[in-house]
Formats: structure tokens, sequence, C-alpha cells
């Protein structure tokens, strides 16, 4: 068997069964483990797949710039961000994270919302400068472009000094076995301080991130309070993650005859 026709079938296995296992994929295609780790790692260069332990899972497709994810599910994650803007109550201190679905998120804030925003994102903190009624609290650090997020060890001893209700957490691989995840090392670390200063901590999900893994873990699973993804997502998607503890709220789309304030979302548990 050609090498290519044997990547394209270990990418077949991976689509049926949403993982790939080395040692049954070499059974499977009569060949030796070592010849299934190296196409894994080929593969995995060219951004078909992560690879995790013992073979490997889908890669997220939210690994682009800033720009780009602009241009990935728009609708989705504005159904989001109405949703997530929804939870946040009077007197709250909220973490938002940066990304194009918290972006949403702030839009959507109601105007008489009496907050305090803490961010590390210049992105989130320019679209509540006319916010009326929201604080809004900056953390230094060094701008990571990819993103438009700051990162590092500055940016890690600001979190250390807030107690946030709320943190609403952008990233790029949400999985069942393998967590949340993200592709930049110092990225992950500063989620990692958010969420370990914060009572709740609430993924943002648009459908292309769930059920696969990016290279930097943030947390696992169970340290995770809810997810908020849209409601057309499949439930056999959804049942691994609630069958973990966590409660899934559904955003619905707005039909364009209907505005923001009759929009409703399902929660799920």
């Amino acid at each position: 068997m050609l090498t290519s026709q044997r990547k394209l079938l270990l990418l077949e296995m991976l689509n049926r069964e949403g993982k790939i296992v080395a040692t049954g994929a070499a059974q499977a295609l009569a060949v030796s483990e070592d010849t299934i780790r190296r196409d894994l790692r080929e593969l995995a260069r060219e951004g078909r797949l992560q690879r995790v332990h013992g073979g490997a899972l889908p890669a997220s497709p939210a690994m682009g710039d800033f720009a780009a994810r602009q241009q990935i599910a728009p609708d989705d994650k504005s159904a989001i961000g109405r949703a997530a803007a929804a939870m946040v109550q009077p007197g709250q201190v909220v973490f938002i994270d940066g990304g194009t679905t918290s972006a949403q998120l702030v839009r959507q804030l109601p105007p008489g919302l009496q907050a305090t925003v803490v961010t590390h994102s210049p992105s989130i903190a320019l679209e509540l400068v006319s916010h009326p009624t929201i604080e809004v609290i900056m953390l230094g650090g060094r701008l990571f472009r990819h993103s438009v997020v700051n990162v590092g060890a500055t940016t890690v001893d600001a979190i250390r000094q807030f107690r946030a209700d709320l943190y609403f957490m952008g990233v790029c691989s949400v999985h069942p076995e393998a967590g949340l995840s993200t592709g930049d090392f110092e990225e992950a670390g500063v989620k990692r301080a958010l969420s370990a200063a914060a009572a709740e901590t609430i993924v943002l999900a648009s459908p292309e991130k769930l059920m696969t893994a990016s290279p930097y873990q943030v947390i696992p699973l169970s340290e995770l309070s809810a997810l908020v993804t849209v409601a057309s997502v499949p439930e056999e998607t959804l049942s691994p993650y609630r069958q973990r503890g966590i409660t899934v709220h559904l955003a619905s789309r707005i039909p364009s005859h209907r505005t923001p304030a009759t929009d409703e979302y399902h929660q799920m548990i």
C-alpha cells in the first residue's frame, strides 16, 4: 500500500471514529506501529490531525490568526455571545478572554449593566470603551499578536490579584478526554491562571472546536463549569460532555425578523 493511500485511510478512520489508536490502526492496515506513528507525525505537520499519546485526535480549524478566525462561523459565534452575555449579573467581576466569540459577548452586554470586566485582550477592552457602566481593567504583558492578547509572567502575576465570579474562556479545542487546549504555550498558561482565579469557568465553543485537540492543554474538562455552544450541534457530539457532568448551554440563532431582546437559549444538563 502506498503511503498516500495509507494516510487517506487513517484520515477516514479519524473522521469515522473521532480518534486514531496507533495499535489498532497498525493491525487494521497490516503495518507496524512505527509506520503508523511516522504517518501520524507527517499528517500532524500538515495540520490534518493532532497527535496525542498512543494515537491522534482531530485538529482544530480554529488555529488560524485573529483575522482568519473572524471568518469562521460568525452566526454561531454571535448566538453564543448573546447566550453568554445573558449570564453576567449586575455587580459581578468577570474575566473575559480574547477572541472572536468573546468580542460577540461584550458587544451584547446590556447597556445598563453595572459590572467589572477584567481582560488581557486589547480588542475586548476597546469594545467596552463606549459602555457607560462597565468598569474595564486591563491586564498587561507581552502582546501575542496571533491572538491579540497579552501573555507572560507579568500577565499571570496580575491575574493573581483578582477573585472573579466568572471566566469566559475561548480555546481552540474542547475534547472530552483531552480537555481544553490551545495552540500557544504561554497563552495556555494565562488561560490556566484565569481559570484558577475564577469561581466558575465557562468555555465559549463554536461547533468546529468540539471533539478536537490542540498542542497545549489549558485545563482538564473536570475543571470546567459549563460549555456554551449552538443548538445545531448533534446530541451524539454533546453527550460525552454531559456524561462528564458539564452543563451545556445551547444558543439559538436569531431569525432575520427577530431582535436580540427576543432571543432565547436553552440550558440542558
